[in-house]
Formats: structure tokens, sequence, C-alpha cells
């Protein structure tokens, strides 16, 4: 993958130095990859004296430390990482969607392969030595699109279904507060 891309990991800016937080650059870590927000935000001095480096959106991210191994998302903003994201931007004839779609579907496979027991971390030389074939450029950006859509499918049909569980527990849950018993409407 080394040969397709650039990537590049970050740092976290010293905590005891309140100085380097609460700034206006957006602070990414490992559970926020696919969010759109971060809890945390960091200042100019902050990146400046650290490691952390700058994402842009649209950019791979992918987490190699903990919990979150191998998780992977598309930058939905503009901020820095720290040290337990890779951001991997592709080259020129490459669809960043297809290796996005490529990361998040041979997940399991990667961990089983680098990670023993699901503990320890991946790195950035994992992450560049992996092999993956690439169709031409058009194909690429088909299979990834098509892939978005499942996955866009899949996330509507989940919502409904706790969309669903939501309003049949409502009455259910509010029965108890009505001090009117006898007149429970029941859908």
């Amino acid at each position: 993958m080394g040969e397709v891309s650039s990537s590049f990991s970050g740092g976290t800016p010293s905590a005891s130095k309140k100085e380097y937080y609460g700034g206006n650059i957006p602070f990414i870590r490992s559970a926020e990859i696919n969010s759109d927000s971060t809890q945390l935000f960091i200042t100019q001095s902050g990146l400046d004296n650290s490691s952390a480096k700058l994402v842009k959106f649209g950019d791979i991210l992918y987490a190699m430390y903990g919990a979150t191994s191998g998780e992977v998302g598309i930058s939905r903003i503009n901020g820095a990482i720290n040290q337990a994201i890779l951001s991997i931007r592709v080259k020129g004839n490459y669809s960043s969607l297809f290796l996005h779609q490529w990361l998040k579907s041979n997940k399991d496979k990667i961990i089983d392969k680098y990670l023993q027991g699901g503990q320890g971390n991946l790195s950035g030389s994992i992450v560049k030595n992996l092999e993956i074939l690439f169709p031409k450029k058009d194909e690429q950006e088909k299979i990834g699109n098509l892939f978005r859509g499942l996955d866009n499918l899949i996330t509507l049909h989940q919502r409904n279904k706790y969309i669903n569980i939501c309003s049949n527990l409502t009455p259910k849950v509010t029965a108890s507060l009505n001090p009117h018993p006898d007149f429970l409407i029941l859908g």
C-alpha cells in the first residue's frame, strides 16, 4: 500500500500545558474517526509544540491502538490527529473510497494476522506493507460507491429499527406515569 499512498501519524500535546488545549483546532482521537465533531480542541501552540499533525477533509483515518485497532474512517473535518491514528492519502490513479472499503472489509484479517489475540498495536509500517490489488480507477470508484451505498443502507435500517423499538417502548414506559389509568389509550 505504501506505493500508492502517503501516510503519517500524529502526537498528543502535553496535558500539563493548559495553553495547548481549548483552541479552535479539532483534535481527532481514535473513537472519533467517523465523526464530524470532536470533544477536544487544541491551540496552534499545542500543534506547533507537539507531534500532532493536521489531516484534511477526505483523508483516510486508520486507528492503530487499543480497542479501536483496525477501525477506519474518512475524515469529515480538518483537524489534528494523535499517535493512535494513521492518516492515509492515496496518490493519483487510486481511489480513497476503494481503499477505505478494502481496509474496512479486511479489518478482521489484518487484526488476526498482526495482533496476537487482539493484543498489541498496529503500526504505520504494517499498514504501508499491506498488499492490495487495485482494479482500474473507474472500477475502484464503482466498487467504493457500491459499498458506501450498502453501508448507508445498513445504517438507515439500524436507525429505523432503533426508532421502532423506542416508539414501541414509550407507551409502556410512560403508562406508569399516567394518573388516570382508566383513560389509557393503547395503540
